[in-house]
């Protein structure tokens, strides 16, 4: 399907102006006669699977007048659920439906490193979360039954309940509403206060995209600054000078000395940085990483398998860039450094998510393609096609 029929006849780069962390777009009819790849009852199924993220949020009479539990659940949790008012919501169904993974195809106009996943919910008559408002970009595809949604502009105060997390917020007033019907699709960008209510049973994919924050990003860089610090360098202070007069302060030129040796350690090339975010963003939850297989390849090995084809790992995701004198892709939060010459074949691993064969085989004319095919199978990025 293409992006442009997808976004109801806009092209991407028109929604890109118009709409992409700006303001909220309804798009009726974005995916015609949708047919969800996964049923009520086997996303509940995986909700009981270990590993899999996933809430069941219901409305309760007693304050705070919701009830939020985390997975794994086990089948008697749903067998005692009421017939009306709650909701399943489960996270990376994208990394266990490939239908699902392909579905995101279509949102291609947006970079890889920006996609998170694609949660399902399954909402009877009445379910929701209340209002409440995401830090990230969201598409919110109606697939089975309908939802009604209702959003907000105005800040709102976080309504915070211990242990609730929801996000949810006080005195929300809809400003807009609509009645959303299989195949209808909501834009929500960041920070817009939102309400979903379903309106029968219903399903709902909701196509999130990655905001890293700012403290997430320092936090990370600040580990990739200590690693490169000599841990017994330490503050000296040869010319320190009597301060019998006044011991209690701390003097301007020690405070020099300080600044001078943190904004030391700050000063990073462009390549550090650019190798840093590479491998930050595309990290993949500790829960999805790939597995490396028990046998790993030689190249030569590697090289026999080729032929066969190789698939991507479900929850992998890879992303590059230029760089002097080569490029470097990253996969898993590993960073692969690669000649210039081999730009094609990283768009096009970035790009796919199975390699054919023949076109494993051409690559791998180039030894350092052929190494990376190894390290990727390795570490368990990519996996044969070949049955053993």
């Amino acid at each position: 399907m293409s992006a442009t029929a997808l976004l109801g006849g806009l092209t991407p780069r028109v929604f890109l102006e118009r709409h992409w962390q700006k303001s909220a777009c309804l798009i009726r009819g974005a995916l015609p006669d949708p047919v969800s790849p996964i049923s009520a009852e086997e996303l509940a199924g995986l909700a009981c699977e270990a590993g899999v993220e996933a809430r069941l949020v219901r409305r309760i009479a007693r304050k705070p007048g919701w009830s939020v539990r985390h997975a794994p659940f086990v089948e008697h949790d749903f067998t005692r659920l009421p017939a009306h008012g709650w909701t399943l919501l489960v996270q990376d169904v994208d990394k266990y439906v490939p239908a699902l993974a392909r579905l995101l195809d279509a949102f291609r106009f947006v970079p890889n490193w920006r996609v998170d996943d694609v949660m399902v919910s399954y909402a009877t008559d009445g379910g929701g979360v209340g209002p409440h408002v995401d830090a990230y970009d969201v598409f919110l595809l109606q697939v089975q039954g309908f939802r009604r949604w209702a959003i907000s502009r105005q800040l709102h105060a976080s309504l915070v309940q211990p242990g609730l997390e929801l996000k949810q917020v006080r005195d929300f007033r809809a400003e807009q509403e609509w009645l959303l019907a299989p195949g209808d699709m909501l834009y929500l960008p960041p920070g817009v206060a939102h309400d979903g209510i379903a309106v029968g049973d219903c399903m709902t994919f909701s196509i999130g995209f990655r905001t890293p924050s700012d403290s997430e990003m320092l936090a990370d860089f600040a580990g990739l600054l200590i690693g490169a610090t000599d841990r017994e360098a330490r503050y000296a202070d040869p010319g320190l000078r009597d301060s019998s007069a006044d011991p209690g302060r701390i003097a301007e030129r020690s405070l020099r000395e300080i600044r001078r040796r943190l904004t030391a350690h700050l000063r990073t090339d462009n390549d550090t940085l650019n190798r840093w975010f590479g491998c930050f963003i595309t990290e993949p939850k500790p829960w999805l990483r790939p597995v490396a297989p028990r046998r790993p390849l030689t190249p030569a090995a590697m090289k026999t398998r080729l032929s066969a084809g190789l698939r991507r790992d479900p929850a992998a995701l890879l992303c590059w860039m230029p760089a002097r004198p080569g490029l470097h892709l990253f996969a898993n939060g590993h960073c692969h450094n690669l000649p210039r010459s081999l730009a094609p074949l990283a768009q096009w691993l970035c790009h796919e998510r199975d390699y054919p064969g023949t076109e494993l085989v051409r690559f791998a004319r180039n030894p350092s393609a052929l190494a990376l095919f190894t390290s990727l199978y390795n570490s368990g990025t990519v996996r044969s096609l070949r049955k053993s």
